[in-house]
């Protein structure tokens, strides 16, 4: 049989269409085992999400660091004043805040040093023995003891004898002027560590700054009913 020259133009065309067409299959096909192959497998994917997790971490400053140290000292005195409600008589609404205090508290100064043994900082440890506070803080060169008295809203010694002697009505009302004064002092380390240059940037620091803030100006509205109440002379028969 006779192939015409325009017959065999046209299987050649087609053949090599054929050849051209499995070779560009045969490419697509090891291109994508190659990608499946590269693909980062689950367990990457993990150790990729808590290495960006911990540098996250990483971005913290030194002002954050002081804020939760000194917030550890000055949220447990909250915890020395709260503890005296039920011994010294105080009203059972009183007693449910002084409760409530103590447990919101102790919880964040739990999650500061968290934050703070995350980060390698030095943990402060709170010791109370009545009215006493020390904060202890281990590893360092002479286990340093942070000074916890100039910080705004803290009372000083004499203030927190006076409220261990005041007993019923009496207690009540000086806790919540000193506690409404001890809370604002909270607030103001909370603004002063937002206005300072490079602090809370870190995503944990700035939650748990701006919780403490929310909870202490809510607690300073609710106590200032509380003693306005006690104020006034028809709640008093």
């Amino acid at each position: 049989m006779n192939i015409s020259n325009t017959q065999r133009t046209t299987f050649l065309l087609i053949t090599l269409l054929l050849m051209l067409g499995a070779a560009g299959c045969k490419s697509s096909q090891t291109a994508t085992d190659r990608s499946a192959s590269s693909a980062p497998s689950e367990d990457r994917m993990e150790e990729l999400y808590w290495a960006r997790i911990d540098s996250a971490r990483m971005t913290f400053s030194q002002a954050d660091v002081d804020f939760m140290i000194g917030m550890i000292g000055h949220h447990a005195q909250a915890l020395i004043m709260s503890r005296l409600a039920p011994e010294n008589g105080a009203s059972a609404q009183l007693q449910i805040l002084a409760a409530r205090i103590i447990n919101a508290q102790r919880d964040e100064i739990n999650t500061m040093q968290t934050w703070l043994r995350r980060r390698g900082q030095p943990v402060p440890e709170v010791h109370i023995d009545g009215l006493n506070l020390m904060i202890h803080i281990p590893g360092m060169d002479h286990e340093e003891h942070a000074d916890h008295t100039n910080m705004p809203g803290m009372l000083s010694q004499e203030q927190l004898v006076e409220l261990s002697e005041a007993k019923g009505t009496d207690f009540d009302r000086l806790f919540l002027r000193y506690m409404i004064d001890h809370h604002m002092g909270a607030v103001t380390m909370v603004r002063n560590l937002v206005n300072t240059d490079g602090a809370a940037q870190e995503e944990d620091a700035f939650r748990l700054a701006s919780d403490i803030q929310v909870d202490q100006i809510t607690e300073i509205e609710r106590m200032k009913l509380m003693l306005e109440e006690l104020s006034d002379p028809g709640n008093h028969p």
